[in-house]
């Protein structure tokens, strides 16, 4: 029997569907799954409402509804709500390392950028604070996997850590990563080097600047963005 939480968002997205945008937002995204045609806006309205009128009781229950969302999601927006309901604040007690395969599950079948993004910034980075050991091991070996993804969602744990960002962490996670010719590698590495600028610049010029021949002129392009 299929979860109330599972019917009413995928009845409130049905009743929202914008048929003309649907093909915009598809291509947009270069998706192969379609999309409702449902805004950014319209969709935050439906998981609160949707969230709040379905309480989740337990860490089972909680992983068991998002993995229900994700993996018979017909439509792009229904994975979107299966992320919002894992980064729902009122579960952060559930964002621990048993939420990890639920996490890596997702990022593995979704393997695209919005998805990942996502995840890796706001679930990954949560695990990251309250587990530091375990999880920067992980981060560590995801750093070096076979999987794209995994990859790049590793170097992106920590985008919003600001002061917080454990350099080392960071710096082991680009690494072995530097002389992939991945787009959406290069683009990770530019983009967490450049997030870490905003509270060092002298940190990443230096990085950079000893990094300079391994770096793509992507990454050195995008680390630099925003330092003069």
């Amino acid at each position: 029997m299929t979860h109330p939480l599972v019917l009413e968002v995928r009845s409130a997205l049905e009743n929202a569907a914008n048929p003309a945008k649907a093909p915009q937002m598809q291509a947009y995204m270069k998706s192969v799954m379609p999309y409702r045609g449902v805004a950014g806006p319209e969709q935050k309205a439906i998981w609160k409402a949707a969230f709040a009128a379905h309480p989740l009781s337990s860490m089972k229950e909680w992983q068991q509804v998002v993995l229900t969302l994700w993996r018979g999601a017909a439509f792009r927006e229904e994975r979107y709500a299966a992320i919002a309901l894992s980064d729902f604040r009122q579960y952060a007690p559930y964002r621990t390392m048993k939420s990890i395969p639920m996490f890596e599950e997702m990022i593995v079948s979704g393997a695209w950028w919005d998805f990942v993004d996502s995840i890796a910034a706001r679930s990954l980075g949560a695990v990251l604070r309250t587990e530091p050991s375990p999880m920067s091991k992980l981060m560590r070996r995801w750093a070096r996997d076979a999987d794209m993804w995994k990859r790049r969602a590793a170097i992106l744990c920590q985008l919003g850590f600001k002061r917080d960002t454990d350099l080392k962490l960071l710096y082991d996670c680009c690494e072995p990563n530097l002389a992939d010719e991945q787009f959406f590698i290069r683009k990770a590495i530019g983009w967490a080097l450049r997030q870490y600028a905003w509270t060092d610049p002298r940190e990443v010029k230096r990085y950079v600047k000893a990094n300079k021949a391994r770096l793509s002129s992507l990454s050195v392009r995008e680390a630099l963005k925003n330092v003069g």
